[in-house]
């Protein structure tokens, strides 16, 4: 089993020099890529433009993001991420995601009323009709009027959609349509269970899930975490003790992570909930912590 880490910024608002800074930091300790996510209203980069900056900045680094498809034209979108994926060399890694529901994200998204898990569905399979093998039409999508040509392929092929989310209906659509899982807020414990949901619901659509395409996204507070952090991740998962989703310092960090490797895990995104003035030390305690378990 092929272990991975990426590793995430924290929350917040970095400048592209910011960014490219940590990217660095982190292709120079090897890891294996940076992770970025998709939070259309808040004052963040748009993971587009970052990977696209990061690309010609990084060498070896694998470019990854949770996208938030919604808002956004689905054949720009198939154009967009085709073309990343070429200027990167075949380095990006994608989760599409129906955003974190913040106040006034449904309305600027244009999905008032709508079904984020069906239309994610549909934005999802246009993508990849786009990505497809010949040069015939595709799909039109409302926004269009005739039905549109490929206007770009990934070089990877195919170039893979994970998917995310914890509820049944989600882990159904994993095994139905995805081509893996990255949990957030699960326990070890809750992973197996996970899994088995996932590549029963493949199997019932005549498919399986790669067993190494199971990961889990994991912020850690290198010190006790702030009250505020807690609640938050409360309010999230009432059900479940905010400490066992955070893990702090070294031992609390490694010991996570090998929970969820036993559980049968291997790709993970971890991200500091603290910002930090040296990303390349930040990258050095990481590197300390977990890097050893990459294989």
């Amino acid at each position: 089993m092929k272990i991975r880490f990426a590793v995430g910024p924290p929350a917040g608002t970095l400048s592209g020099s910011d960014l490219v800074s940590f990217a660095l930091a982190l292709e120079e300790s090897g890891f294996d890529g940076i992770w970025l996510s998709d939070l259309p209203v808040a004052p963040v980069l748009d993971p587009l433009l970052a990977l696209a900056l990061l690309a010609g900045r990084t060498r070896t680094l694998r470019l990854g993001a949770n996208i938030v498809p919604f808002g956004r034209s689905p054949y720009v979108l198939a154009k967009t991420l085709a073309q990343l994926d070429q200027v990167s060399d075949g380095r990006l890694l994608l989760s599409f995601v129906t955003g974190l529901g913040q106040p006034g994200e449904r309305s600027a998204l244009g999905l008032d009323g709508a079904n984020r898990g069906a239309t994610l569905e549909e934005v999802l399979a246009l993508v990849r009709s786009w990505w497809g093998a010949d040069d015939g039409a595709r799909p039109t999508p409302p926004e269009m009027s005739a039905p549109a040509l490929a206007a770009a392929r990934p070089l990877q092929d195919p170039l893979e959609v994970w998917l995310g989310g914890r509820g049944p209906k989600a882990l159904d659509r994993v095994g139905r349509i995805a081509d893996g899982w990255l949990g957030a807020l699960v326990t070890p414990a809750e992973a197996p269970p996970a899994r088995e949901r996932i590549q029963a619901s493949a199997a019932n659509a005549g498919r399986e899930v790669d067993p190494e395409h199971f990961g889990m996204s994991i912020g850690y507070a290198r010190t006790a975490p702030r009250p505020s952090e807690l609640t938050a991740l409360a309010a999230r998962r009432p059900d479940v003790d905010p400490r066992e989703l955070i893990p702090v310092g070294r031992d609390g960090l490694r010991a996570l992570v090998q929970g969820y490797i036993d559980a049968g895990l291997s790709k993970f995104v971890v991200r500091p909930t603290a910002r930090t003035d040296s990303w390349e030390s930040e990258a050095r305690w990481l590197a300390e912590a977990i890097l050893d378990l990459q294989t």
